[in-house]
């Protein structure tokens, strides 16, 4: 039978077990998983918090992880700006980034959601307001949530991957791991 983790990745962490190579000492899964066989089915950025799955099954891991299948995956998504609904449609349509269109994503303004601290805080700044959005995507690109709000005008200060699927972070804290019936 299949294991799969459900692990809430913090800030800083990197999406892989090992830091060869590194000049400096870099948390990575190691530091809080312990289970063997397991490894992270697609990536989660150092500086990105919240759900990665991890899995001892190959065909699982591609289930999620491959982009072909076009598994939801839903961001909380603080940026700065104020955007309103007019704002939002290019996210709901799709954005041109380097790397071509991506496909349409579901964007909203939702409110600040009850999250742990990020350590360390993000940067704010007095004069420029910010706000929370909730950003699902079927595709899975370097940073794009990142990019995609960059790309209209709302640069990103937190994001934190709250669902793979049917999958999510609820109940599971910062650096913790639930294991799931497959």
């Amino acid at each position: 039978m299949a294991r799969l983790l459900l692990f809430n990745k913090p800030f800083g962490v990197l999406s892989q077990f090992t830091d060869r190579g590194s000049p400096t000492e870099r948390a990575t899964l190691s530091d809080f998983i312990a289970v063997k066989g397991v490894y992270p089915a697609g990536r989660l950025d150092r500086d990105s918090e919240g759900l990665l799955l991890l899995t001892d099954d190959g065909r699982l891991q591609a289930r999620i992880a491959e982009p072909r299948f076009k598994l939801p995956k839903t961001y909380l998504v603080q940026v700065e700006g104020d955007p309103d609904d007019a704002a939002l449609a290019p996210l709901r349509t799709g954005v041109r980034l380097k790397d071509g269109m991506t496909l349409p994503a579901e964007a909203k303004r939702i409110d600040a959601p009850e999250l742990w601290p990020r350590v360390p805080p993000i940067r704010v700044r007095k004069s420029v307001p910010d706000c929370w959005l909730s950003i699902t995507i079927r595709e899975g690109r370097n940073r794009q949530v990142r990019r995609m709000t960059a790309a209209v005008g709302l640069p990103t200060l937190r994001l934190v991957r709250w669902s793979v699927g049917d999958w999510t972070l609820e109940g599971i804290a910062p650096g913790e791991f639930r294991e799931v019936a497959v």
